[in-house]
């Protein structure tokens, strides 16, 4: 294609340059990175590197750019009124390592400087752990509301809300039984965008107990009624959540929806997205398999599962424990029974 010739030759200038400044270099990265990630993970890059890097570092030579300079960048925003958060500052280190990286593959710099700088370690933060009342409230509040069946599609499956908005009824079986996850919606400044999950492992088909028929069969009728009302002026999607003609809807809409439901209710805060965590824990508590949990959630790996989860670990560590005193409940020595070490024979 002309169109890919031309930006490759471009990409070969651009590596010719050894004395071009960081920004000049960002910018082409960019335009690098724009054909090769999502738009949603683009956007994200371009505003990290816009409002931080240009302004901290950007009139920098990128040959003659130190891990001193980087570290410098670093300070300098988490100690600026009001200081930068210590994620935001690790998302810019991560997308100018990747930046950087591109430039050694190109020959346009020998190492990355980026290897040498060190970003602050975030303080991870604490989830809102939802227990099984905490649920039942929150299903109760936005009963019969727009949004009560993508909250119990949240809380029921650990979906998360792009997936839901995303989930089309060709996607459920016919008896309500299961889900494919194949598509997402993502918001960006642009408008909503339809993509594929990002990772094997996001696509996937999740069992969906009968707790959710009645919300499913809600739904659809429901969709039917304002379908027959709006005639002509119903968008047909085949999606599951819609935000009341047929099209699609924002996930950053049923977060908001969402926040202010409960606020009126005079429910504590809580995130659309903590309602997927409310169903991994409600799994692992219940002593589901954390591979289960970790397949249905769409993880890449059981590790990160264990990891985001280990603060329901040591109640299922103390019912180990109780388990194996259970099996070997008869087994206990007599007082005379104490085994004598002999030593090596």
């Amino acid at each position: 294609m002309p169109g890919t010739r031309a930006s490759v030759r471009n990409m070969q200038a651009v590596a010719l340059d050894r004395g071009m400044s960081l920004e000049d270099y960002l910018d082409a990265w960019l335009a690098h990175a724009r054909a090769r990630v999502r738009l949603k993970t683009y956007e994200g890059y371009e505003g990290e590197i816009r409002l931080y890097a240009r302004p901290g570092i950007g009139a920098l030579t990128l040959s003659e750019l130190r891990p001193l300079d980087l570290q410098g960048l670093y300070s300098s925003l988490l100690s600026r009124k009001p200081p930068l958060s210590g994620g935001t500052v690790l998302n810019l280190h991560l997308v100018l390592t990747q930046a950087l990286s591109q430039a050694v593959r190109w020959g346009l710099i020998a190492s990355n400087p980026a290897a040498g700088a060190q970003p602050p370690r975030p303080r991870r933060k604490e989830l809102a752990v939802l227990d099984q009342a905490g649920t039942e409230r929150i299903l109760s509040a936005v009963s019969g509301t727009k949004i009560e069946c993508a909250v119990a599609l949240a809380i029921a499956t650990g979906m998360r809300r792009g997936e839901i908005a995303g989930l089309r009824w060709q996607d459920v079986s016919e008896d309500l039984s299961a889900a494919r996850v194949c598509r997402t919606i993502q918001a960006t400044k642009g408008g909503l965008v339809t993509e594929e999950p990002k990772t094997r492992k996001s696509r996937r088909q999740i069992l969906l107990p009968a707790f959710l028929r009645p919300y499913l069969e809600r739904q659809k009728a429901d969709q039917a009624r304002r379908r027959s009302e709006l005639g002509s002026r119903w968008q047909e999607n085949g999606l599951v959540i819609d935000r009341g003609d047929g099209a699609a809807y924002n996930p950053d809409s049923v977060s908001s929806y969402f926040a202010g439901m409960l606020r009126r209710k005079g429910l504590p805060h809580v995130r659309f997205h903590d309602l997927r965590h409310a169903h991994a824990t409600l799994m692992l508590s219940a002593g589901v398999h954390p591979k289960i949990v970790s397949e249905r959630l769409g993880h890449a790996s059981i590790g990160i599962t264990l990891d985001t989860y280990s603060h329901v670990l040591p109640s299922m560590q103390q019912e180990a424990a109780d388990a194996f005193d259970e099996l070997f409940a008869c087994a206990e020595p007599g007082p005379g029974d104490s085994p004598q070490y002999q030593g090596p024979s």
